[in-house]
């Protein structure tokens, strides 16, 4: 995904009220930005880091600004969540995960009962796929992607969604689509969240399919490149306790 202008280059300087960002920009002015990632951003999010902003000049927006990446030590690090959908829309059409080949009809937020998924695969020939896709971030020890960053109880029923429908026949596919660089594999944060870490040994077990893939990002593009590796390392309470729907906050 190619960024439509040139992003603007500034520094952090604070964040507040979860979605506003205060950045410096290179010409000393202070501009406040939207912030579309409104979890801890831990290990993105430290004072003094590089910054990249679009402009907006919709007279609707209240801020003309979005934050778009911060800059790791080595790497950049995509923070705006709502690009996740468009960059795996992107991904399936030219052929990069290969996973989500050999469907003709592309339907994005497809609703089905009483859920809302990102995606809905179809063609003549096969079930339909229903995919969910959540934006990674957070950086953990021995260069591993992880999450959630935080308890997502949404997450969680996403999860028990796809393994409903799972159940009704379909095939269901949850995709991590990991936004920075300076990682090698992906792990399930099970000390931030322990039900979504149940939840998703479970879809396993459903044969929910799991795909991990990351990104190359640049200041003028963000594209989603290559798999990574995910080997879930699970202990017994893990594979026998299960979470049910009424521990899920729906």
């Amino acid at each position: 995904m190619k960024f439509k202008d040139q992003l603007i280059e500034g520094t952090l300087v604070k964040r507040y009220k979860r979605f506003f960002a205060e950045i410096k920009l290179l010409s000393g002015e202070l501009v406040t930005a939207h912030t579309a990632n409104t979890g801890p951003m831990t290990t993105c999010f430290e004072i003094g880091r590089p910054a990249l902003l679009s402009r907006h000049d919709n007279p609707k927006r209240k801020l003309k600004y979005s934050l778009e990446m911060i800059k790791a030590p080595q790497s950049w690090i995509g923070v705006n969540t709502h690009l996740a959908n468009q960059l795996t829309s992107e991904a399936i059409q030219n052929k990069t995960i290969q996973e989500l080949q050999g469907y003709k009809n592309i339907f994005p937020e497809y609703k089905i009962g009483n859920s809302r998924l990102d995606f809905m695969l179809t063609n003549s020939n096969s079930p339909e796929c229903f995919v969910e896709v959540k934006s990674v971030t957070l950086l953990g020890d021995n260069n591993q992607a992880l999450f959630p960053d935080a308890v997502t109880t949404r997450g969680q029923k996403h999860l028990l969604e796809l393994m409903d429908l799972k159940k009704k026949g379909f095939r269901t596919v949850m995709l991590f689509i990991v936004q920075r660089e300076d990682v090698t594999q992906f792990k399930i944060a099970a000390h931030i969240d322990k039900n979504y870490a149940k939840l998703l040994t479970q879809a396993l077990h459903f044969e929910v399919e799991i795909l991990v893939y990351g990104c190359r990002l640049t200041a003028q593009e963000i594209i989603i490149d290559k798999k990574l590796l995910y080997a879930p390392q699970l202990n017994s309470t893990e594979t026998l306790d299960e979470v049910t729907p009424s521990q899920v906050a729906l």
